[in-house]
């Protein structure tokens, strides 16, 4: 196994537990709290996922140059994945989550209004996300 291979590996998995961890349990799970408000939680939300977003990018930085530097030893698949989840994450941190910020600091929460499809896509690209890595981490597990 190669350096950029193990590179490869390890960061899928971690921004895979990441994702994981902070998109499909603390956030749901942080409005069954005693005492966390709408409006708490959601502001929670946008500290924890601009954080999030920030980790995410760094891992895909890191995730491109380790697929790239391998130059197609293991077939077309690992760019490609890689490209797609920078992709995705670009869709999320950088077109849908500041549109989501804009409506929450006009007051549009979800205990004001009923909930946006702005949401609905983000949590879409979320899934979409770690299917990405799954596959990619498949990906690199195959070729040791």
């Amino acid at each position: 196994m190669t350096a950029a291979l193990g590179i490869q590996i390890a960061t899928t998995f971690i921004w895979l537990g990441l994702v994981l961890g902070i998109s499909f349990i603390e956030a749901p799970v942080k409005f069954q709290a005693p005492g966390i408000t709408v409006e708490l939680g959601v502001g929670i939300g946008r500290l924890v996922f601009r954080v999030l977003n920030t980790v995410e990018g760094v891992a895909a930085v890191v995730l491109l140059i380790a697929v790239f530097l391998q130059g197609g030893a293991n077939g077309v698949w690992p760019e490609a994945l890689a490209v797609a989840l920078a992709v995705v994450l670009a869709a999320g941190a950088l077109v849908l989550r500041p549109m989501m910020d804009r409506r929450v600091q006009a007051g549009k929460t979800a205990d004001r209004m009923p909930r946006n499809n702005l949401h609905f896509g983000y949590v879409g690209l979320e899934v979409l996300k770690v299917a990405l890595l799954v596959w990619l981490g498949v990906v690199g597990l195959i070729s040791v």
